[in-house]
């Protein structure tokens, strides 16, 4: 998985001085390192000294080892010498050094930042348009009867030219840098560009965690929060606690970096990293490249830790030379104590990984901790029913778009070509920048790809966020594909429900692409070629850098402008729409709120607010509130978007319901099941309750983000004290919530429930709310809270 050492050396140059692992640098914290290219009055020296100084304090008052995670969090805390630390209990108030937002969160998160009238972001800032791509694989009449990359990039364009220009001119006066459609994907931008060791960023999109990979804390978050970054206020986080996870050994022929986090979900499950940061650390850390280390701290975003870190190595080294970081790199190296655990560091939970005995994993259908080596895999789908026969494969995403990844895929695609096969079925390649697009297309990856069938796409989502307009498959019709993606929710990719989608690597996905079976396996099992002749793969191969250097392709970036920039937002547009304050809390408990919906199973921010054609309502949120809660089971009738609406007795779809209840002045909750709010980070799927009047939500489990966003919003997330309690709320229950005239952190509140049948019960439930956080339910919102505290320094 190295590259050519002869070409490494010459692509990173003559290095000298002090050795470090393979290579010889010479550092200084003297030397100035531009945060980045397009950032160079903000320097890495500068972070690395406060980190330094902070650090120092908070030994000296925790006296003990302290793991790479810990010392990257503490080394960003606002006050060091006086806030409480401990692990998975203190909410730590933290200075991030940047803030990264895709184009669906950040319409929203740029309207609350306009409302809030600051007149400049106070950390560097970036929009990237990533999200509103649209990707096909067939002839269609509105892109001229094209398909595929550039046809599907024109018509982005013209289609959300409204919103493009509104975060092109807001991102210019308020000093945040624009990335323009065709960038590439959020992550890799940030990878490639901003992501450097030690670093603690926050990003709006629930795989901000890929610039683990570069050792960056990088945390996944709603839009208020990161207003509140933006507006130059501390960012809070509960102290997360740190699961290690050692590897050992080197990858087999057929394993890759994707395999150890399908692994890792499998054992930890979809909620089992919770408020922890997944820290990675052993021997067999420098067996895995760069861009893979991202990969599997991308995908940990789907076992709902904060965040996965690797620490300072020698291939983070070779990928910041190799993107022109060379600055950056030699002063890590000389920050590297800093870089990784002290010795004796203890961890809340270990995992061991032997690279050398894993074999390819593949997750799924409709979770991604579904775990299934690749010798398991056709029994397991001959015993469920699954569709072993595969409909489609897609290769790409934030999570596996590296140039290494490229290479091993078409070092399999090129096999099949010799045989005189191509895929059996519709192949897609999702580049992950610009600069990779180029890159492979340069070397003539591209190429190989179109000649085994595939159809290469824009460099963007895609059809990992729904964004596909898929047409050869019926929805409704039970059908299987596989992909390199992160998530495989239940219509997450197509829109279809019965769609059965497989994650794994993408030299895997393009072996199964040309079998068309998911029953093949790779390692064992024979290709029948054009002349009838067996053949069997052999193990996939590929560089982790280009051995003759990135391309970077186009120019995409655009930078500020300055403050005399005009900012329109049309009052009749259907996609943007400014933000008017939520009504402060009226200083009373919550009495007689009716229950909208019982949610059952699984209920993902997909089922809370459905992505695909809903992306393009992001910044209208009366708008997208008309998706509200559509995807959610109705544990009382088993369906979808279908809940009696108590008021009139007839049933409807859950927003409709929620707007009558609404117009007659009717609070209402929802109740549900376990990790309520898995996935991504979107904040809608907490404005449209508030927007729509909710009260509260009651469930059994939060995922992290989501838990974090209702506060934000000023609403009640509220959990069973005891959750055998959730049988007791009926789905025509009337709800009070009690004990609010006293709320305070820690102290559980009551919940009273009044059936239609006039009985009556009441049981606690707990509360995660800390001093700050009250203060936003008070105010109606964060932001109206941020206002308040605003208004009151100016008129000191």
């Amino acid at each position: 998985m190295h590259c050519c050492k002869a070409a490494q050396r010459a692509l990173n140059g003559a290095r000298a001085g002090k050795l470090y692992g393979r290579f010889s640098v010479s550092a200084s914290m003297s030397t100035k390192a531009p945060m980045s290219r397009v950032e160079p009055d903000e320097f890495v020296n500068d972070r690395y000294d406060a980190i330094e100084k902070r650090l120092g304090i908070v030994r000296g008052r925790l006296n003990r080892p302290l793991t790479f995670a810990e010392k990257v969090v503490y080394g960003h805390l606002d006050e060091p010498e006086s806030q409480e630390i401990e692990r998975g209990v203190s909410y730590l108030r933290l200075r991030p050094d940047r803030v990264a937002m895709q184009d669906a969160t950040a319409q929203m998160a740029v309207l609350q930042f306009i409302s809030s009238g600051l007149p400049k972001t106070a950390v560097p800032s970036t929009i990237h348009c990533d999200h509103l791509i649209e990707g096909t694989t067939a002839p269609q009449s509105e892109r001229e009867n094209k398909y595929g990359g550039v046809a599907d990039l024109k018509y982005a364009n013209v289609t959300n030219k409204e919103v493009y220009d509104f975060l092109a001119s807001a991102g210019s006066k308020y000093g945040i840098g624009f990335w323009k459609p065709g960038s590439g994907i959020i992550h890799q931008i940030v990878l490639e560009n901003y992501a450097f060791p030690g670093c603690l960023m926050i990003g709006t999109d629930s795989h901000t965690p890929n610039g683990g990979g570069l050792g960056a804390a990088a945390i996944g978050v709603g839009g208020a929060d990161a207003v509140d970054v933006m507006a130059g206020l501390p960012w809070e986080l509960k102290a997360p606690k740190v699961i290690g996870v050692r590897l050992v050994g080197k990858p087999s022929a057929w394993t890759s970096p994707k395999d150890v986090i399908c692994r890792v979900a499998g054992i930890l499950s979809v909620k089992g990293g919770t408020g922890a940061i997944v820290e990675y650390f052993g021997p067999g850390v420098e067996a895995l490249s760069c861009t893979g280390q991202a990969t599997i701290c991308n995908m940990g975003a789907e076992i709902g830790a904060t965040t996965s870190m690797f620490p300072f190595n020698s291939r983070q080294y070779d990928f910041l030379v190799a993107t022109n970081r060379r600055e950056i790199a030699d002063l890590a190296d000389s920050f590297r104590d800093n870089l990784k655990a002290d010795s004796g560091a203890e961890y809340d939970q270990v995992i061991e990984i032997d690279l050398s005995t894993l074999e390819p994993q593949v997750n799924g259908p409709f979770t991604p901790d579904l775990a299934h080596g690749i010798s398991e895999l056709g029994d397991a789908a001959r015993a469920a029913g699954w569709p072993t026969e595969i409909s489609a494969g897609l290769i790409g995403s934030c999570t596996n778009s590296s140039y290494e990844d490229m290479q091993r895929a078409a070092s399999i695609a090129r096999q099949a070509i010799k045989a005189g096969l191509k895929a059996k079925v519709p192949f897609t390649i999702t580049p992950g920048s610009e600069q990779i697009r180029a890159t492979i297309e340069r070397d003539g990856l591209i190429e190989v790809f179109e000649k085994v069938g595939g159809t290469v796409l824009a460099n963007a989502c895609g059809p990992c966020i729904g964004q596909w307009k898929r047409t050869e498959v019926a929805k409704g019709v039970a059908n299987t594909i596989v992909t390199s993606y992160n998530r495989n929710f239940a219509a997450r990719n197509d829109g279809n429900p019965a769609t059965h989608a497989f994650v794994m690597s993408p030299e895997i996905v393009t072996a199964f692409t040309i079998a068309g079976d998911l029953t093949f396996n790779p390692e064992k099992d024979t290709l029948v070629g054009k002349n009838g002749e067996e053949i069997l793969l052999e193990p996939p191969t590929g560089d982790d850098l280009p051995p003759r250097g990135y391309d970077p392709g186009e120019e995409t970036y655009q930078a500020p402008a300055g403050s005399n920039v005009e900012v329109v937002v049309d009052p009749q547009s259907s996609r943007l729409q400014l933000l008017e304050p939520f009504k402060a809390w009226d200083g009373e408990d919550v009495e007689g709120a009716l229950v909208l919906i019982k949610a059952r199973g699984k209920c993902t921010t997909d089922h809370i607010s459905m992505a695909g054609p809903w992306l393009k309502y992001r910044g209208h949120l009366d708008n997208i509130s008309n998706n509200m809660l559509i995807g959610a089971v109705n544990a009382e009738n088993g369906e979808v978007n279908s809940v009696k609406n108590q008021l009139t007795g007839e049933y409807g779809g859950v927003p409709d319901v929620a707007r009558a209840y609404k117009a007659a002045g009717v609070r209402w909750v929802v109740v549900g099941d376990e990790n309520y709010g898995e996935g991504s980070s979107r904040e809608h799927a907490a404005l449209e309750p508030r927007h729509l009047g909710a009260a509260a939500v009651l469930v059994k489990s939060f995922a992290r983000i989501h838990e974090t966003n209702l506060k934000k919003q000023g609403l009640l997330p509220l959990t069973f004290a005891d959750p055998a309690d959730y049988d007791k709320v009926g789905p025509f229950d009337k709800i009070s919530i009690r004990g609010l005239k006293t709320f305070a952190p820690g102290k559980q509140l009551t919940v009273a429930g009044t059936r239609p049948d006039g009985s009556t019960y009441e049981f606690p439930v707990n509360q995660t709310f800390n001093d700050n956080q009250i203060t936003w339910f008070k105010h109606g919102s964060a932001l109206n809270a941020m206002a308040a505290n605003l208004k009151s320094q100016a008129e000191k």
